[in-house]
């Protein structure tokens, strides 16, 4: 793939997986060795698990919302700045937190993660 054509996957991936609440977009997006590094065991979760983790999180924040603010691809790598807002569905409280991912590609398909983000920020 391109750098290019990395950046537009990792645009509509969240697109579709996180705001169009797709999960079934994990099953295509992810290998099947797809290490999320940032999961308690740092170990290979694979697409199942990346579409039930993010079925959940559609169940806890049913209007959550990610924006791209920036997008920058090098090798076989593309990192992403975004902005996460929802409203925690058995509080009612928003929540807005900021984040940074960098996915790892191969053969065309997500092969790892690492993600940090900030302390959500609640409004009451």
């Amino acid at each position: 793939m391109s750098l290019d054509e990395m950046k537009a996957f990792v645009r509509q991936h969240f697109e579709d997986f996180v705001n169009r609440k797709q999960s079934q977009v994990a099953l295509d997006n992810f290998s099947e060795d797809f290490v999320d590094h940032d999961e308690p065991s740092g170990e290979a979760v694979g697409p199942l698990a990346a579409k039930e983790m993010m079925e959940a999180v559609y169940q806890r924040w049913p209007d959550l919302h990610v924006t791209v603010e920036d997008c920058i691809a090098e090798g076989d790598k593309v990192m992403v700045r975004n902005t996460w807002r929802g409203t925690e569905s058995s509080t009612g409280q928003k929540i807005e937190f900021h984040g940074f991912v960098l996915w790892r590609f191969a053969d065309r398909k997500i092969v790892e993660r690492w993600a940090t983000i900030t302390p959500p920020r609640i409004e009451a």
